[in-house]
């Protein structure tokens, strides 16, 4: 069994990266939210010793303002089990992973683009066989996250990461720096920097040196300096200099433009929008230097009149504030005493026309609602503040300002406030635009010239191209000519440069544009938030998951012939199979079921004849899909408290009434139907209450209404990493009637843990629970895109775009889940997904085109009952059991009770759903049970949460549906959910 492994020596070495790289030296722990999260110190779980750094080679080019570095790590595991390793880091702006290798039987393999979805999918599906994959993804904002596996027992595993950074230029040198602390454990150290420029060695190292051959230099160090630093000044050029590099067939360019100007005051407006980021991860930012930077701008400003709007998982309403002579202290006071809180929507309000300028405070992690910025007005700027640093999605924040006309202002420590004060209090020279002759699709790196300096890349349609720039600055606009050459020096920097810098102009709108930004990152091998790095094992890998191969393309190329062809019959024998599933379900439908009492047990003849019937139906009508034995007999009526209906506590049920609800359609109608099936019974459905048993839920249970957010507040330091947390105060917040301030706590869940599918999709069953489902659709969208290997992120989409009335796009999805081919651990979905299907195509037929369905697959089978059961935890088992009113259970191994009760496969491997269904239901109570099996791996929500969805007359005229969800923590736990009351 494997066990998790940080790669603490790996984490050491991201520190010392000349990206600044903050190194997790394990996998991602949530601390309290009012305070920032540290890197932690070197833990090694279940390791006996820790992982030893045995070698570090550094060795780094710099050509111009622009930097490369490359840095090999050897470790040595001296344990006796593999390990498996992690590392999460943050990068500046600027700073991008170029690229990394791993060693494959002892050679370095390169890794080579993926969509990110796929890239994930892949890793856990190959790591489950115990081969080799690395990979290495963006998760949120500027943040990456490497994957390695495995690190061998008494073994070595080498890496190799490859780093790209534009250097900052200050008093005309650029400046390099490398913190080599990481190194200093390391038995073996080897440091090799390149510069056509002879660098100068700032500060206290020792041991460098620095030699000259055929005019370029070399800086060398043999081990870790004193100062475990490395600084170094290079000589920058006046004059533009201009690069070239040929890839597939095109040319591109890099222009490193110098530009000089004069700075001076912008004329700052008289009223502004504050957008103040008041969600959860606002504690992250720093708050007090934020303000700091305001009174400075206010002091600039004047007088001005400003609308402040907070923003959280919903835009809170503008309040207008006046600032006369700089002072702002009331708005100071309401920005002081905010309380940060919930997921940041950055939609939901509309732009004023009296506004001129937009300030947004944020950290830029739009992650929840629709997540798009309004459009702002003509003429109106937008400036972002930005100190969280490199936790922040600043290229997000960026593209958003500099789209309307403002740019993005970061720091990270209070010391870098003057700098901040100036860029926002004044401008110097500014691009305006570019017009070029002989070249194409020319983009900017940013249109303010900081350092004095502009960067261009683009395409070159001719051997020579002249560029012409539009600038402005305290003197004015002007023009400035800059002529590239086909022949200027090649470098290995300008296709890169030019993909990320157009990536860049696409993060204003990363949803609109996400198509787009995949295609950049695929084709130039660019780590994104669509993109990702991988290494293979084995080249039967990269035919069998479709990534083209590092080399070897040959015989990747006739693999791939071959699978084509062998995959275009499995698709049709999926149908088949799945057509064949569906008309099992059929035959069950069709057939008339007793609903008399079953046969007792002294009865022998009645008792035969019953099992025969239902042998026989249960081979024609649910067929498994290994070979079984005979399903047992019905079972006496159960004398033992699992057989009886919900009858004393009945009181503590909430009930649902339900009249006329079991209705057939009229889809129906050409099926056979049992005699007296289009009666209208009464039916009821009774929910029992789930309530966790924490003090900290027990005291917010004992509150009044309005004291009970701020309860939520004193206790949510001590519980800020726990789901469950903010699951039971939503509920009890939602039971004494504060839904708003439910959802809003509800929504911390898309704050927590970015990306982690499991939390996401738990957000988007309450939200579906909550009768909220405009909100649960971008959220089981992202699901989506980050599990589409998994059946169910395509069912819970479906499900919550039928609920928000989309019905084409949740018959569209549902489908999905019927046409591909799963892993056998979700046995069985199909069937319940096209229930669903047909369920909704049967219910608004003029507002769904079912031609692209398989007429096989399209029928709609209308039920009396119908349980279905869903869990959030992988690799777990979770069992749905219904006990009807002969005292008859139906679960997993007795999954067809005599009266018709129908379940479907057994889920052990994760997530469901299980689906009970009955066509014609006798009258009594029907008790709904949810019993925790077992599971294979740690919660991520501590417990369990089950979703359960019940309805009476599903895919008929008066369908009725309620849903509830709970939390099971322990193996072997039973909990009742509620009844079905037949009368």
């Amino acid at each position: 069994m494997k066990s998790p492994f940080s790669l603490a020596a790996f984490a050491g070495v991201l520190l010392s990266l000349p990206l600044g790289l903050v190194a997790l030296a394990q996998a991602q722990v949530h601390g309290p939210i009012t305070a920032p999260r540290m890197p932690p110190l070197l833990i090694v779980r279940d390791a006996a010793k820790p992982i030893e750094l045995e070698s570090v080679r550094v060795e780094g080019e710099v050509a111009g303002g622009l930097a490369r570095t490359s840095i090999e790590l050897v470790f040595h595991n001296p344990n006796a089990r593999v390990l498996e390793g992690e590392l999460q880091f943050p990068l500046r702006d600027g700073q991008q992973v170029a690229g990394f290798a791993l060693d494959i039987d002892g050679a370095l393999r390169p890794a080579v683009p993926v969509p990110k979805a796929k890239g994930r999918q892949v890793f856990e599906a190959i790591e489950r066989r115990g081969v080799d994959p690395a990979l290495l993804e963006q998760t949120a904002g500027n943040q990456f996250k490497l994957r390695i596996y495995p690190i061998p027992a008494q073994g070595t595993r080498r890496v190799r990461l490859e780093l790209s950074e534009s250097l900052s230029r200050h008093d005309g040198e650029w400046k390099y720096e490398l913190p080599l602390a990481f190194a200093a454990q390391a038995r073996q150290f080897d440091l090799t920097i390149r510069a056509a420029q002879k660098p100068k060695v700032e500060g206290l190292t020792s041991g460098v040196q620095i030699g000259s051959r055929g005019g370029r230099y070399t800086v060398s160090l043999n081990k870790p300096p004193v100062g475990n630093a490395l600084s170094l000044s290079i000589p920058a050029s006046a004059t533009a200099r201009a690069y070239t590099q040929d890839v597939a067939g095109e040319r591109y360019f890099l222009a490193e433009i110098p530009v000089a100007g004069a700075r001076q005051a912008r004329a700052l407006p008289k009223s502004i929008g504050l957008l103040w980021d008041s969600s959860a991860s606002g504690c992250k930012r720093d708050n007090a230097s934020e303000l700091a930077l305001l009174d400075r701008y206010f002091r600039a400003a004047g007088t001005v009149q400003v609308s402040l709007i907070r923003l959280r998982d919903r835009a809170e309403p503008a309040r207008n504030f006046a600032v006369a002579g700089g002072d702002w202290s009331a708005l100071r006071r309401e920005l002081e005493n905010t309380v940060y809180d919930g997921a940041t929507d950055p939609g939901g309000w509309e732009p004023q026309a009296g506004i001129e300028e937009y300030l947004v405070v944020s950290d830029g992690l739009f992650n929840y609602g629709k997540r798009s910025f309004p459009q702002l007005l003509p003429r109106q700027r937008l400036y972002a503040l930005n100190s969280a640093g490199a936790t922040a999605d600043g290229a997000r924040l960026s593209a958003l300002a500099q789209a309307n006309g403002g740019r993005l202002i970061s720091w990270q420590r209070a010391g870098e406030l003057d700098r901040a004060a100036d860029v926002l209090l004044n401008e110097g020279p500014q691009l305006l635009g570019v017009s070029a002759l002989g070249a194409n699709e020319v983009v900017a790196d940013s249109p303010f010239a900081d350092g004095g300096l502009l960067r261009i890349a683009g395409r070159l349609t001719d051997a020579k191209a002249q560029l012409t720039l539009r600038l402005r600055d305290g003197r004015g606009e002007r023009e400035q000519t800059i002529a590239v050459d086909a022949g200027s020096d090649a470098s290995g920097f300008p296709a890169g440069l030019w993909a990320r810098y157009s990536i860049a102009a696409l993060q204003a709108d990363p949803d609109l544009n996400r198509a787009a930004i995949a295609r950049l990152g695929q084709r130039f091998g660019i780590v994104t938030a669509e993109t990702s790095l991988i290494v293979l094992d084995d080249i039967a890998d990269y035919v069998r998951y479709d990534i083209a191969p590092p080399d070897r393309l040959d015989e990747f190329n006739r693999l791939k012939t071959r699978q084509a062809a062998e995959l275009d019959g499995a698709r049709k024998a999926n149908l088949d199979r799945v057509a064949d599933m569906y008309k099992q379900r059929l035959d069950w439908w069709q057939r008339d079921w007793p609903k008399n009492a079953p046969p007792k047990p002294g009865d022998d003849l009645k008792l035969s004849r019953a099992r025969q019937a239902r042998d026989e139906s249960s081979q024609r009508a649910y067929a498994p899909a290994m070979a079984m034995t005979s399903p047992p007999p019905a079972p006496a009526p159960m004398a033992e408290a699992e057989a009886s209906p919900i009858a004393a506590d009945a009181t503590t049920l909430d009930r649902v009434e339900i009249a006329g609800g079991m209705v057939a359609d009229a889809a129906a109608s050409e099926a056979k139907v049992a005699p007296g099936s289009n009666a209208a019974p009464r039916a009821s459905i009774n929910l029992k209450p789930w309530q966790p048993d924490s003090p900290y839920a027990r005291r917010l249970r004992q509150a009044s209404a309005d004291r009970v957010y701020a309860i939520y507040l004193d206790e949510r330091d001590s519980n800020a990493g726990s789901t469950a947390f903010y699951l039971d105060v939503a509920d009890v917040l939602s039971e004494k009637g504060e839904r708003d301030l439910a959802l809003r706590v509800l929504s911390n869940l898309a704050e927590m843990d970015l990306e982690n599918r499991h939390i996401l999709r738990v957000l988007g069953y309450r939200l579906m629970q909550a009768g909220q489902p405009a909100l649960a659709v971008p959220v089981l969208q992202q699901v989506l895109r980050l599990a589409e290997e998994e059946p169910q992120s395509f069912r819970d989409l479906g499900l919550a775009y039928a609920a928000n009335g989309q019905y084409q796009q949740a018959v569209d999805s549902l489908y999905e889940v019927a046409l591909r081919d799963w892993d056998q651990r979700f046995p069985g979905i199909e069937e319940i997904a096209l229930a669903e299907l047909n369920a909704i195509a049967a219910a608004h037929p003029d507002q769904v085109d079912t031609r692209r369905i398989d007429p096989r697959l399209s029928r709609n089978l209308p039920l009396d009952l119908r349980v279905v059961l869903s869990w959030d935890s992988d690799n777990s088992d979770m069992d749905l059991w219904v006990t009807d009113p002969n005292g008859e259970k139906c679960f997993y191994s007795h999954k067809l009770t005599y009266q018709g009760g129908r379940i479907t496969n057994d889920f052990t491997g994760g997530y469901g759903p299980e689906e009970f269904s009955l066509r014609k239901a006798k009258p009594g109570k029907y008790k709904v049970e949810a019993n925790f099996y077992g599971d294979r791996q740690q919660l991520v929500t501590g417990a369990t949460t089950l979703s359960l969805w019940l309805s009476t007359g599903f895919g008929g005229q008066r369908q009725n549906d309620q849903r509830v969800t709970l939390r099971l923590k322990d193996q072997k736990e039973v909990v009742l959910v509620g009844e079905f009351e037949v009368k």
